[in-house]
């Protein structure tokens, strides 16, 4: 491969990587589908995490989620890994364009 080839990939590369870096950031716009909201989410609430069931179950923080025109608590729960080492990512809420929409959690 030339070198004008590898220098035009590798410049590529680093463009969709600031594309996605930026969208995770919430410079993006949201998944399609998304539900977006005019108020701002409340703070989370402070919950008191017990001790795990076993060392395979994870926290899953609690959160607040947007239903019939106001903002309500879904309270956290320990939940067994999917596999080995899975990591779980909390869901939050974003911010694009001056209103609000939830991302999902899910493992990694």
């Amino acid at each position: 491969m030339s070198k004008r080839k590898t220098a035009a990939g590798l410049l590529a590369a680093c463009a969709l990587s600031s594309l996605g870096f930026l969208t995770a950031c919430g410079g993006g716009p949201p998944v399609r589908g998304a539900v977006y909201v005019d108020v701002a989410p409340p703070a989370d609430r402070i919950e008191v995490v017990g001790v795990a069931p076993s060392g395979e179950h994870i926290w899953i923080p609690g959160h607040h989620v947007w239903s019939g025109g106001t903002y309500s608590w879904v309270a956290g729960h320990w939940e067994m890994r999917p596999r080995a080492r899975a990591r779980w990512v909390p869901g939050r809420w974003r911010r694009y364009q001056g209103r609000w929409y939830w991302v999902d959690g899910h493992w990694r």
